[in-house]
This record gives structure tokens, sequence and C-alpha cells, in this order.
């Protein structure tokens, strides 16, 4: 093993080093600067759909008080207001739309998006399924020319600025038209947040294009689909693996000489099962902020899980609202 000098062992050693100064930094937290940017615009209406638990309904009334959304609160007004005494808040001012089970909140929610009466969505205390199965519905529900898919944004304490994952939550095995869309949703929730030119790393398990794995093609194509104009707003490589996505000396040691390599904002992965990992290592190892949004529908959903705390639903709302203001923009 040579040592001489920029040989593997003192690249080796510089890496060992980079990890460690990155363990040990902490970043400035990027979500209460997206929440002070968010409380410049006028807040949005919200329809909060079967918010019937504690989490959901508190979580949307943490928004409101946190001067981002105006809910409108979508489910059988009885169990609204039980799960409101029950967690020892009110619901003064607050409009309530009776419908008598979650089916029938998830059709009347889609419907007043519709009617242009909510700028976005918050799923409650239903499965995602009922929600989704009626955003999704031909001719009634709020499909566009996009494919719809879900947006993490994470603020991750050893990486300093946002870093998005995407997709999730939404599309279990993506083809390349879908992955596309996934991209195009993804970059222009970057742009919602105030990141003029992200970076897109499209992942895979190497950074060479290999016929016997898929996702590297994909990549490829990707990128030109880029350089073609048919992706725009953002610079892509790929196929990029994780460490040299987010990391610069992981970048070198490989001598990729990328705009988006050690650098990304967005990372894509090859499918939900790899997004969902991904995100989820970030929250639970990692000590990430999570935060997301569902994209592509007429309006912006906010799809929480029953592990999302309040901070995390708050945060979400930020993002919404943002997206929905910059929806109204000419896009020029």
């Amino acid at each position: 093993m040579t040592t001489a000098a920029g040989g593997p062992t003192q690249l080796h050693g510089a890496l060992r080093e980079a990890r460690a100064a990155a363990t040990a930094a902490r970043c400035d937290k990027f979500f209460p600067t997206l929440i002070e940017k968010a409380r410049t615009l006028p807040p949005i209406h919200v329809g909060v759909v079967h918010p019937c638990d504690a989490p959901s309904l508190e979580g949307a009334l943490a928004a409101r008080d946190a001067g981002l959304i105006v809910p409108v609160l979508i489910g059988p007004r009885a169990k609204i207001e039980a799960t409101a005494r029950q967690a020892g808040v009110s619901l003064d001012n607050v409009e309530i739309v009776d419908v008598p089970h979650s089916h029938a909140a998830a059709e009347e929610a889609v419907a007043l998006v519709r009617l242009g009466k909510l700028a976005a969505l918050m799923k409650g205390a239903l499965h995602t399924d009922e929600l989704m199965s009626a955003v999704v519905r031909e001719k009634v529900g709020l499909r566009t020319d996009r494919r719809i898919s879900h947006v993490f944004v994470l603020d991750v304490p050893t990486y300093c600025k946002p870093l998005m994952v995407t997709d999730a939550a939404i599309n279990i095995a993506p083809d390349l038209a879908v992955k596309r869309d996934i991209v195009r949703n993804a970059i222009d929730l970057a742009h919602a947040i105030g990141i003029a030119r992200p970076k897109v790393a499209i992942l895979s398990a190497v950074e060479t294009v290999e016929a016997k794995i898929p996702s590297t093609i994909e990549a490829a194509a990707l990128c030109k689909m880029a350089d073609r104009g048919q992706i725009t707003g953002a610079d892509l490589d790929g196929p990029l693996a994780f460490d040299n996505a987010i990391s610069p000396l992981a970048a070198a040691a490989k001598h990729i000489v990328s705009p988006v390599a050690g650098d990304a904002d967005i990372l894509v992965a090859p499918d939900l099962e790899a997004g969902n990992i991904l995100a989820k290592q970030f929250a639970f190892l990692g000590g990430a902020g999570t935060a997301g949004l569902v994209l592509g529908a007429r309006v912006p959903i906010v799809l929480t899980s029953r592990a999302d705390d309040i901070d995390s639903r708050v945060v979400s709302s930020a993002l919404a609202q943002l997206f929905a203001h910059r929806k109204r923009e000419p896009l020029g």
C-alpha cells in the first residue's frame, strides 16, 4: 500500500477525518428559517381530512397558531369535538365541515379543492389509500398531467442545507416516465423553498452505467432528458451512489467531476423501498427533522404519518403554504 502524497492511505485518512468532523459538527437548523419565511406570506386554507385523533388535530391547530394555515376540519363533528375535549384544545372560530365518516371526508375535501375553497389538504386519522383514492379518482379527483409523488424534506444535523428525498411514499417501482415526474415535482418544491438551481442526484448502487442494474440506465436517461430540455430548472447527475452524492471527498475518491456530486440538494431513489429506508435512516439514526408533501395533484397534500410529531406537521404545513403561493405566481 502506497503512502505517497495523494495516495490511498492519505486519502482514506482524510475521509475518516471528514466523517469525524461531520459527526461532531452541528449545522444551523433549516426548519426554523423555513417557517419564518412562510410566515411572511398569507396563511392558506387547508382541508384537514378526518382529524379525529389528537396528533392530527393538534398539528393542524399548531400550524394555525404559527400563522401558516387556516384549518378547515372535515369529518364527523361529534368525533372531532370529542377529540378536542380529550386533547384539551379549543375549536373556537375553527370551521368544521360535518360528514359521516372518513371516506366521505376525503371526497368532500377533494370537492372543496375543485370549488377553489381549499389551497391544500392535510391527512388526518384515516388510511393513506382512503385519501389518495379520492385524490386520484378519474374526472372528479385532483389529477394533473403530472404523476403524483411524495417528497421528504430533511433537516439533517450534519448536512449544512436542506436535503430532499423522493419518492419514498407513493410510487412503488417507478419506470422512466414516472421518474421524470418525480424529479420535476421535487424541483418545483426546491424552487418554492428558495433553492434557485437545485442539484439532483439520481441514486443507484454504483456511479457507472451497468446493463445489469436498470436504475443506472434510467439515471443516465434522466440526465439526458435534462440535456434536451425535458427536465428544466436544475442540474442533474447520475447514476451516483449515496456516498458520492453527498460527500465531496467520496466523489473525489471516485474521480467524479460533477456540479452535483458531493453537494446534492435532492436525492432521487431508484424505488420506494430504497427511498423510504433512506429517509427513515436520516430521521431515526441521523437525528434529522422531517417534513414532506405529496405533489403532482392540483394542490399540495400534507401526508402525515402516525409517527410524525407536532413540529413535523407544522413544517410540512409551511412547505404546503410556500408551494401553494408559488403555484399562484407566473412560472415565466
